[in-house]
């Protein structure tokens, strides 16, 4: 089945585009801002300290991490909740919560997944009935609640792919300015560098067969751990 077809897309162009923009805002009350991913241990380890060494952290999490995990299973939820198999899309999200290495990985997704259910439990206007089943599941990930927002919103995948890689790229490079610390210039030309990457990820994302879903980063990994001992923090654990 052709996913781009088979979504019930919005018309309404202009009502799309604010619809994503709205899933992908950072006032979106789901927590993100309060999670550095690993990268306030990685800035205290000195291995990120510049505006290259930020560049190279996020760009490989981005290409690897999200591209072969998030991305990969963002695509097979939506090919579930087009074919309104559940059980599917809990298996998926069932994987990706096994796939994050540390405690601290996993409990933000947890609680960003929760954050974003609720929200979508209150928005009087979603017609989110047919998906009421998955959102009651206590271990939702942030990734399956964002796909069923998407899907909700009328979103089609490539849209939603897109908009969950400027959601990390954008929480990380905030992260950054605050702890490397990078200019406020430094971080929008990260943003512009970075978001150039994303076409690139999809589609290698969208070409990961079922049994090659799934990553290591031994480094992300190890800084997240970490960075739940860490001394001084700004970022939850």
């Amino acid at each position: 089945m052709d996913i781009a077809m088979a979504i019930p897309t919005n018309s309404n162009q202009a009502l799309k585009l604010n619809r994503l923009l709205q899933l992908c805002s950072a006032n979106l009350p789901v927590g993100g801002f309060s999670f550095s991913q690993g990268l306030e241990y990685a800035v205290e380890n000195d291995w990120i300290n510049d505006v290259a060494s930020t560049h190279s952290w996020i760009e490989l999490n981005l290409s690897v991490a999200l591209a072969q995990t998030d991305l990969a299973i963002i695509k097979r939820l939506y090919s579930a909740l087009i074919e309104g198999d559940d059980k599917q899309f809990c298996y998926w999200n069932d994987l990706l919560l096994a796939s994050r290495e540390s405690y601290e990985l996993h409990m933000a997704d947890v609680a960003m997944g929760k954050a974003l259910v609720r929200l979508l439990n209150q928005l009087d206007s979603l017609q989110a009935d047919k998906q009421q089943g998955l959102l009651q599941n206590s271990e939702l990930s942030f990734v399956s609640a964002f796909t069923i927002a998407a899907y909700t919103f009328g979103l089609d995948l490539l849209a939603a792919q897109s908009g969950f890689c400027w959601t990390y790229i954008d929480n990380q490079v905030a992260a950054a300015t605050k702890i490397v610390p990078l200019g406020q210039t430094q971080a929008q030309n990260l943003l512009f560098e970075l978001s150039e990457k994303v076409e690139s990820v999809v589609n290698e994302a969208n070409s990961v067969a079922d049994d090659e879903v799934g990553a290591s980063l031994p480094h992300l990994a190890m800084a997240s751990a970490w960075h739940e001992n860490q001394y001084t923090r700004l970022f939850r654990s």
